[in-house]
Parts: structure tokens; sequence; C-alpha cells
């Protein structure tokens, strides 16, 4: 009950309970969906004790409260009654667009595997890349290792998008990873790969050639690995026939009937409906690609390369290879898939420009391998884990993907092998008949241009934030609000120095574990007097049998860990005298452990005490004194939301 007033007024200023659609929390804020903001007493809320401030975005009502939000909002569930409030699943009045909608579902369901999707990418870039050197040949068994990590999530895409989509649309997780590893079951393909039975359509745009049957029904499958938006399109409808389902069967055999009926009903509707609308809208997105080139190669080459990226997206791009392929067997060249080939690179310029302006730390780092990535071809880890969610910079590299597309239209550009991707895609442009570069060194300026452009459009354009709970810190004010400019932040944690003596970086000690950062940011401390107290409020959580190091674990929930000197645990306890046991209540300054420093350095040992957060990755930042020297009970470190 202790934060029941706070939440009863939050209740009441934001319109009652009878103007909430829905309520969740992230780790800073509470975020609410009202029917009307209007109604909604920002100003108040503002002034609120125990309310940082109040944000409207994206179609919430964000009440920021700081790291005690999950506790604020049960406070806030109990006294609205909201888990019995039936309004959760209205709409609210706000409208938030179609293209909002389908990022916001897109990014959502993308989020969880980009580190994995840009670790894959560089693996399958630089594998690529040391082929290219002649380091490794395609037979040899380092590549094909390689080459199986690189194209593991990108193959498997499916079953990996299945997992995360269940969440995203409340599906038994199980159930759709089935689903998605149907899709790409290896047998499929082997079907794929014989004479079909018959062909439907045969000779229309949309000639489908049918490998066999579902209960007498033709099948018209398609390659679904890497594929994105049927396994997203499945899900979704599996989160249909699921709620569908648990109304009518009875509950003792819930467990296994309804992934039964799930599955019995989704994977074939998605391989004879979602698939074929998928083929025939590639087919269809091939032959008037094709028309339009004889028309005018600038237009083609204009909508080729500005909707490249989207046609990958959807599984579309698959209607252009044909046409490509059938122009190389026909012509020996193809000028269609040559005019995607600026795409990837004008995405690599608009990462770039964000790397370059964006003050979100996880942005830079999530950049790297993405740029890296990009340049060997592979546009997904920076799609889906940058550009699309920030939504403007994806549109910039479209439009500049679409000006190299244009000009390699006008340069009459052909490809003559489908061969790399990216820089290694170049090759591709030479043409085998003719001695020289031919048009090589101008392909090289357009993709240049096209990165280029890119990189100059969103940083003009600008952007948003990608993810609203980073902080940029400026500067930190006595009362531990952190001020960024035009948003404000809280300083979770403040952490007092534990010891008097002299700075020392984390770095500069030579004991790896600590100074590599593996234990957490913070720094050390040489001390000057043997007197270690508390640099928090909090609980000793841990305390060594030797006495040489304590961890505690503050009300705020910060996890110090202060180890005195190092290698100091062969000492057996001499020279140590602890006056706290695990498990006790401290207050900051509270005397914890006295040490010898005479008497360990004596030993042979240095008296340097890392003071680290072991939990430093649950948050944004640790700010660290400036000081070279401190005395006990100073400011040490702030953590940061």
């Amino acid at each position: 009950m202790k934060y029941e007033a706070l939440a009863k007024s939050i209740i009441e200023n934001v319109g009652g309970t009878e103007n909430i659609n829905s309520l969740t929390h992230c780790v800073t804020r509470l975020r609410f969906k009202l029917k009307d903001e209007s109604k909604a007493n920002t100003d108040v809320l503002k002034k609120m004790d125990g309310i940082v401030t109040v944000i409207k975005s994206g179609g919430q009502y964000q009440v920021v409260i700081g790291n005690h939000v999950p506790d604020v909002y049960q406070e806030v569930v109990t006294v609205g009654n909201l888990n019995s409030n039936d309004s959760s699943e209205q709409e609210s009045d706000e409208k938030v667009g179609l293209f909002n909608k389908f990022v916001d579902m897109i990014s959502g369901i993308f989020a969880p595997t980009l580190g994995t999707l840009a670790a894959t990418g560089m693996i399958k870039g630089f594998n690529a890349l040391f082929v290219a050197l002649g380091w490794l040949t395609v037979e040899s068994g380092t590549y094909q290792i390689l080459n199986a990590i690189g194209d593991s999530l990108f193959y498997f895409f499916p079953i990996f998008l299945a997992f995360t989509a269940s969440k995203k649309f409340k599906v038994n997780q199980f159930t759709a990873m089935a689903i998605g590893a149907s899709l790409v079951y290896p047998t499929l393909a082997g079907i794929r790969a014989g004479d079909p039975l018959y062909t439907l359509f045969s000779g229309s745009i949309i000639e489908s050639p049918v490998h066999t049957t579902f209960l007498g029904l033709p099948l018209i499958l398609m390659d679904y690995s890497s594929t994105v938006i049927p396994i997203i399109v499945a899900i979704f409808l599996a989160s249909k026939v699921e709620k569908g389902l648990k109304k009518i069967i009875p509950d003792v055999v819930k467990t296994f009937l309804i992934p039964f009926f799930t599955l019995l009903i989704i994977v074939p509707v998605t391989f004879m409906i979602v698939g074929p609308i998928a083929t025939w809208a590639g087919s269809l997105v091939g032959a008037g690609t094709l028309a339009v080139y004889n028309l005018s190669p600038i237009l083609a080459g204009a909508i080729v390369g500005g909707f490249w990226q989207i046609f990958v997206m959807f599984g579309l791009h698959w209607g252009l290879v044909p046409v490509a392929l059938n122009n190389l067997a026909v012509y020996g060249y193809d000028p269609i898939l040559a005019m995607s080939f600026a795409a990837s690179f004008a995405q690599t310029g608009a990462i770039i420009a964000i790397m370059v302006k964006t003050k979100e730390k996880k942005v830079k780092s999530l950049g790297i391998p993405s740029v890296i990535s990009g340049m060997f071809g592979v546009t997904e880890p920076a799609i889906y884990g940058i550009s699309l969610p920030l939504k403007k910079p994806f549109i910039m590299s479209c439009i500049a993907a679409g000006v190299g597309g244009a000009t390699l239209g006008l340069v009459g550009a052909n490809g003559y092998v489908v061969g790399g991707l990216g820089v290694f895609g170049i090759t591709n442009f030479l043409n085998p008949a003719e001695s020289g570069l031919g048009n090589v060194p101008i392909v090289i300026a357009i993709i240049i241009g096209a990165m280029i452009l890119g990189f100059v459009l969103t940083y003009i354009a600008g952007f948003g934030k990608l993810y609203e709970d980073d902080a940029v810190v400026a500067e930190t004010t006595n009362d531990g609000i952190i001020d960024s400019g035009n948003e404000v932040y809280i300083g979770k944690d403040t952490i007092e120095s534990p010891l008097k003596g002299s700075i020392i970086p984390l770095s500069d000690i030579r004991d790896e574990a600590f100074s590599s950062g593996a234990m957490g940011k913070g720094l050390a401390i040489e001390p000057t007097e043997g007197k270690l107290v508390s640099p928090v409020n909090g609980v000793v959580t841990m305390l060594f049998p030797t006495f040489h190091a304590v961890g505690i674990t503050s009300d705020e929930g910060t996890e110090i860990l202060i180890h005195i000197g190092m290698d100091t645990v062969q000492m057996n306890a001499e020279g140590f005298v602890p006056h706290i046991k695990q498990g006790d209540k401290v207050t900051k300054g509270q005397l914890l452990i006295e040490f010898d420093i005479a008497k360990i350095q004596a030993a042979g040992y240095s008296v340097v005490t890392p003071v680290v957060i072991t939990n430093s990755q649950n948050y944004l930042d640790v700010i660290t004194t400036e000081k070279s020297t401190v005395s006990s009970n100073e400011q040490l470190m702030t953590v940061v939301i």
C-alpha cells in the first residue's frame, strides 16, 4: 500500500478508470492508452511528487515514474480494478496510422532477433570476403561451417519469427514454431525440384506449376526460407483460430487439441492461400517491372531501386528473379536486378548517418554490425533493427536507392551473372565478352553516390529516438535528475565512496576480470585509510568468509561489489575485521570492514580496491566521478535509468 495515494491521484488525473483503455509499463514509466487525452490533467501530474514528467507519444499517455514503476503499476491496477476492466480491449480515440501500426508490429516482432541477426549477417559477409580474397574456397570445411552459421538464422527465419510473433499475437509459442518449421521443411523443397504434375493458369503472368496436392487440392509451393510476411500472416491467423478454439474445446483436452486443430488448419491454409498470393504478387511485380523497363529504363530503375527493400520485406523480389534469369539465358545480360544494386548501399549510408547523429548508445552499437553486413549486401539487420522502426531513415534510404536505380537505368547498366551481393556484386557488371572494365567504374560511382545521398537525406530529415528509455547524460543536478536538453531522466541511484583515497580507472588495474569490465562498470580506489563504509542504503547480500570482498544491494536495486585489494583472498582474513554479517541492513556511511593497509602491503598484495556495479547491464549508464581523489561519503557514481 506504499503507493496507494499516488496511484489514486494518477487515476484521478488521467480522467478516471472509465477513461483508461489499457495500461502497461516499461522500466521507467506507466503507459496508458486513454479514450480521451484531453480529460487528463497533464500539468497536475507533472507537478505531483513521485512523478518525473508526462510524455505523449505514439498514441500513449506516458507517466514517467522511475525505477519503482512496477510497484506503482501494481497499485494503479489494484486501486483502479483494471484487471476486471473490459475496456482494455477497446480502441483509443487517437488514431494511429496503418503504416505506424505496421512498423510497430514489425519492429516488435524483430526486436528480439536483432543481436543474432546482426551477428549472422556479419559472419555471412566476412565469409564471402574470405572467399573473394582467396583465403578460403567454397569447398573447404571452414567455409561450410561459417556459411552454416551465417545462414542459420536467415534460412530458418520463419521459425525465429514465429516465436517472436507468437508473443505479439498471443499464440502458444511451440505451436507457432511448428508452423514456421513446416514452411521450411526440407522435403518440400525437394518436391519443388521435380517435374510438376500440371500447371495452373498456363501461359498467363501467374502461371503456377503444381508439384503436389493436399486432400486433392493443388499446392503451389514457394521457397519460404528467409521470408518474413508469410509467417507473420500465418501466426496472426493462428491467434484467431486459437482464440476461437479456446471457447469451444473443453478444458480437460485443451492442452493438445488446441495445437492439434490449429496446426491442421493454419499450415494448409498458409500453403494453399498465403503462399500462392505471395507467388502471384511476385510474378505480377516481375512482369510489371519488365513492362516499365521497356517503356523507360530510368522510371523502371527508380521503381526497382526505390521499392527493392520493400519487395524483399514482402518476398515480392522473387517475382523479379525469374525475369532476370530469363534475360541472362536469352540475352546474356540482365538490367532488372542490376537496377536494385544501389539499394543496400543507400541503406548503409542511412545507417551511417544515424550512427553519426544519434546520441543513443544502443543504436550506435547496433549500427556497426549493420553497416558491415550492409556493405556485403545483407541489409536485414539495418532495416528491421534500425531504419524501419525509425521510419524516416527507411524512407530516405528508399529515395536514395530510387535515385541510384534510375541512374543505373540511365547508363544502361547490365548484370552478366547472378553473383555476389554488396561490394562483391560489383563483378556482376563485368561483361565476359569484352575486355576491360566496361561500365564498372560508372557503377561504382553510382553506388557511392547512393550511399552519400542516403547519408545526407537521413541526416537532414532527422529521426526520433529508437529506445524511448535511453538517456543522453548532460549533467547531474543535486536532486539526482539528469537533464539532456529537451527531456528529463532520473539519476536512478547515487553511489557514495566507500573509501578515502585516489581514483584509478578500472581499465588500469591488473586484474583482468575487473579491468575488462566483465564484472561490471565502475572504478577502483587506492585507499589511504583502512576503513570501508557502506556507499548506499541497502542490504549486505554477500560477505566473503575471508572478509576481503562484500556485495551490497541498494534499496534502489543497484548491486555493488567492493573487492579490497588484489589477490587478498590469500590472506585468509588476516588484517580484516568485519563489522557486519551477510543479510544485515546497512546505511550510507556505516562502517563495514576495517583492514590493515600496511599488513596487506607487507604480504605483497596491492590494496587497490575495485568498486563495480555488477548489474550495470540493466542500466543505460554508470557515470563515475571525474575527481582524482575522493573522501568517504563523497559522490562516486550515478546509475542512470
